[in-house]
């Protein structure tokens, strides 16, 4: 390890050393692909995870396989990143792990009647359509923090309906059917 002038060692040196002594190549490409949100080349992708571009092609292909990484073409060059299932279903089993599954199918409940209550009031079905009937000048206003507050309901409402069906599948060994409407009552796994 190379010393500084005060004797002191370059520690993220020494710590990415102990990272590739520690961890397999595949263990490493994954790792960064986990931290890779914009399409990466593989050339930087490998530099990151200290192996060399073929042997990231290599993983990233079986990633790409496991569904745990999408590609992007670019010209020529192939890109990479993290597909948006790994992602909803991390941060689904991060739910799972926080709240039990009575828990989550409560909060799905509350989540569609709050839906409901914006389709009723409002006389739209999507926050989309709402956004239409707004003005520009709306935007800031009451009706804009409404317009956020649908939107984050709506994704908050689809991941906890797929922790739910994680949770069954886990339970269950298979997985039940999550094509009913975001304003249908119940959720979409029987708890």
């Amino acid at each position: 390890m190379p010393d500084n002038s005060d004797g002191s060692h370059d520690v993220n040196e020494h710590v990415s050393e102990e990272w590739v002594n520690d961890t397999t190549p595949f263990e490493r490409v994954y790792a960064v692909v986990q931290r890779t949100y914009d399409p990466q080349s593989t050339a930087a992708i490998s530099d990151r995870a200290r192996v060399s571009p073929t042997t990231a092609r290599k993983h990233l292909r079986t990633l790409v396989d496991a569904g745990e990484v999408v590609t992007d073409q670019s010209g020529e060059a192939t890109r990479y990143r993290r597909s948006e299932t790994a992602i909803v279903t991390e941060h689904a089993q991060q739910l799972l792990s926080e709240r039990s599954t009575g828990e989550i199918a409560e909060g799905i409940a509350a989540m569609k009647s709050k839906v409901r209550s914006w389709r009723e009031e409002y006389g739209v079905e999507t926050p989309e359509e709402f956004a239409r009937e707004l003005g520009v000048a709306d935007a800031d206003t009451e009706h804009g923090d409404v317009l956020t507050e649908w939107q984050t309901t709506r994704r908050n409402l689809a991941l906890a309906q797929a922790a739910l069906a994680i949770g069954e599948a886990s339970r269950t060994g298979r997985l039940l059917g999550g094509d009913r409407d975001e304003g249908e009552s119940g959720s979409s796994v029987v708890v």
